[in-house]
């Protein structure tokens, strides 16, 4: 990605993956010079283009069904890079660390980790702030851990 730029292109909220289809293969149909369409995990409403300039990008985007337009700002690589690296990395998650839910129905919620599955990317959570501990299985990516047993200080805070 040397001299490309990343446009978010505004879509209809959960049609995603057909203005995506749409938009490759118009760049194909006008040889545009746009490189890669990108939709990231989780996040509804936008896509991302890789192109050479906004001209591409638009002409690309234009009169697709569920398009919406190019947002006016370009994207930097590095505020979208978190949504599309899916680097098989090992966690560091243990047994009775304390985490927050960053996602789901119980985001903000602190939790305490009972098991944890590396293999199926799973946690077994309960929730701390409850009268009667609830075990709660979430992937690994919907918790953050923020202590650990045994440290006083909290982690990332």
């Amino acid at each position: 990605m040397e001299n490309n730029k990343l446009f978010a292109v505004r879509t209809t909220a959960n049609r995603e993956d057909q203005v995506q289809i749409f938009l490759s293969s118009n760049a194909e149909k006008k040889k545009l010079e746009v490189y890669s369409v990108i939709r990231p995990h989780g996040m509804r409403g936008y896509i991302f283009v890789e192109a050479a300039t906004r001209t591409d990008a638009e002409q690309a985007a234009f009169n697709i069904p569920y398009a919406r337009g190019v947002l006016p700002k370009e994207v930097g690589y590095n505020e979208i890079e978190h949504m599309i690296e899916q680097v098989k990395k090992e966690i560091d998650i243990r047994k009775n660390d304390i985490a927050e839910i960053i996602s789901g129905p119980f985001k903000r919620e602190k939790a305490k980790i009972s098991r944890v599955d590396q293999s199926k990317e799973e946690v077994v959570v309960e929730l701390l702030e409850t009268a009667v501990p609830i075990p709660i299985t979430l992937k690994l990516d919907a918790i953050k851990v923020i202590r650990r047993e045994g440290d006083e200080e909290a982690l990332d805070d």
